[in-house]
């Protein structure tokens, strides 16, 4: 049993020593910082980026905005109407826009998806569902054969254009020429690194940090009842793990006589 605990555990160690795997578009996925789930300022910000830059073409049908007056996020309903109810009249609303999917399909290829539970749907072997999102939104680059001008690693052609490019700045994705990893006598087109074309309004420390708060409010959204369910899950294994004990020392002084 115990050789087996320790191959368990040393499996277990090397996986989450692995770097990230690569995503959909071959880019690897960045590791996106968990803390921000259970920071009260940062699902706040996060809420307010995602109500002015992806609620005017991405649904979340599946929340209402009162769920905002939930302990992790902490707003209040007269916060909420002032600052973050543009397309509804009550808070008792769900989060839905005006965008019709036939609408959006004729104007972007595709109808936009609703983001209720995108970052779970995300999640894959590659990583989380919140690094695919905190990676996709940070590795937008200028791309003029495309449609809207704009083009992804994370997810190439995509239809959606880079919303948060005047946070962002415009760059470009420079690709170089690699041998192919399977066949060393042809070449591939790689990934190098981006270059900046034009600053945004945040620097690079900065955007990442708003991107890092947005997907936060996203991986919140797709289950808000977690930090609670993370907060009784710690208390449970610490039951556990006491009663374990307790249970362990009745079972060795009710069977010291019996020997």
């Amino acid at each position: 049993m115990k050789r087996i605990l320790l191959g368990l555990w040393a499996a277990l160690s090397l996986v989450a020593a692995l770097p990230a795997a690569a995503a959909e578009g071959g880019a690897p996925l960045d590791r996106f910082p968990k803390e921000r789930v259970t920071d009260l300022a940062a699902l706040q910000n996060g809420a307010k980026l995602f109500v002015n830059y992806c609620l005017n073409c991405h649904a979340a049908s599946m929340v209402r905005y009162n769920r905002l007056t939930d302990s992790a996020v902490g707003l209040s309903e007269v916060q909420i109407k002032d600052n973050l109810l543009f397309a509804a009249e009550k808070v008792g609303e769900t989060m839905t826009v005006a965008l019709q999917p036939k609408q959006g399909k004729e104007w972007f290829g595709t109808a936009p998806p609703d983001l209720s539970l995108i970052a779970r749907s995300r999640a894959s072997g590659a990583g989380s569902g919140a690094d695919y999102l905190y990676t996709y939104m940070r590795t937008f680059y200028r791309d003029d054969t495309k449609a809207t001008g704009w083009n992804n690693l994370v997810f190439p052609s995509v239809a959606m254009p880079h919303v948060l490019w005047q946070l962002q700045g415009q760059q470009r994705a420079v690709f170089v020429e690699r041998p192919d990893a399977h066949d060393p006598k042809k070449t591939t087109l790689a990934f190098d690194r981006f270059e900046p074309i034009s600053p945004g309004s945040l620097s690079k420390t900065e955007y990442d940090a708003a991107v890092a708060d947005l997907v936060a409010y996203l991986q919140w959204m797709g289950e808000p009842a977690q930090n609670q369910r993370v907060r009784i899950g710690v208390w449970v294994l610490l039951f556990l793990g006491l009663f374990t004990l307790i249970a362990w020392r009745l079972n060795a002084a009710y069977w010291k006589d019996v020997k």
